[in-house]
């Protein structure tokens, strides 16, 4: 026999699925016989269901924000869900102001870059402390909350920092592949994040460039391209050697990333230079605090 609160859940013309008492039933943030006493404050006050669980203590206003999120397709994360790394802020706290700044950049890029057919974007710093992987990192997660099958590839391939940003465990990657010593199946479906998908490093090896410049390089970046609608490429730092520029030449565009009051102008407008001798279209830079 069907229970009476499942009953009047479904007696919505919304369904059941999308609705916030159904998602928190779910979720098991609401019992059912919490779910019924919300109902009937819901009747007697005219709150909404939401509203009344809060009221009534039953629930948080963040497991009300987490249902709106899954209501809406709008996937993300409470702190201490997953392993991924708390810094990624995208991902655990999308309301935030400076989660806005990448929603913002993530606009320019579309209109600027993906909406003219590209696929492919490399994101790239000058030195290590200038906070280019976790730019990226934040940067492919709000892309696949948009709805955009995106694939984040970590080539660096000299101190790579996605796989520790996304609690994966050590396994083959980007190094694997290009060695033909692997597959497509180095690539990890992020939980909790539907259209996001991470392609770590892999094995570290002795020859980082000379791997990135290879023809097959570019073969799998084709292969990527078919697959996804936004392929991002986390670089190793310019000052680390002349991988970014093999990669930057097969991407097509470039995002520079430069950190306030350490980034040093001269050193960006020799890396435009360069970037785009290699083939690379820079399409823009971005400041970072840290």
């Amino acid at each position: 026999m069907n229970s009476p609160v499942l009953s009047a859940l479904h007696a919505d013309h919304t369904a059941a699925a999308s609705r916030m008492g159904a998602l928190l039933l779910d979720a098991g943030k609401l019992t059912p016989e919490n779910a019924e006493r919300v109902l009937r404050s819901q009747t007697e006050t005219g709150l909404r269901f939401g509203e009344a669980a809060v009221r009534l203590g039953l629930v948080s206003e963040d497991d009300i924000q987490q249902a709106l999120a899954r209501q809406f397709a709008y996937p993300y994360l409470q702190q201490g869900q997953a392993n991924l790394s708390p810094r990624l802020v995208a991902a655990y706290d999308p309301f935030a102001p400076q989660v806005e700044a990448l929603r913002a950049v993530r606009s320019q890029l579309m209109l600027r870059w993906f909406a003219r057919g590209r696929r492919a974007l490399a994101v790239v710093g000058i030195d290590a402390n200038d906070g280019a992987a976790l730019f990226a990192a934040n940067l492919a997660v709000v892309f696949s909350q948009l709805g955009e099958q995106t694939l984040l590839v970590d080539a660096n391939l000299r101190r790579p920092q996605q796989a520790d940003a996304f609690g994966l465990k050590p396994r083959q990657g980007l190094s694997d592949l290009l060695a033909g010593r692997a597959d497509l199946d180095v690539i990890a479906r992020i939980p909790g994040f539907a259209d996001l998908s991470v392609m770590p490093a892999g094995t570290l090896p002795p020859n980082p460039q000379e791997l990135l410049a290879r023809e097959s390089f570019r073969n799998l970046n084709t292969q990527l391209e078919s697959r996804y609608d936004v392929v991002l490429y986390d670089l190793p730092p310019f000052a680390s050697g002349a991988d970014a520029l093999a990669v930057a030449g097969r991407a097509g565009g470039v995002l520079l990333v430069a950190r306030k009051n350490y980034t040093r102008v001269a050193n960006l407008a020799r890396m435009v230079e360069q970037l785009v001798d290699a083939g690379g279209e820079v399409l823009g830079s971005v400041v970072v605090e840290s």
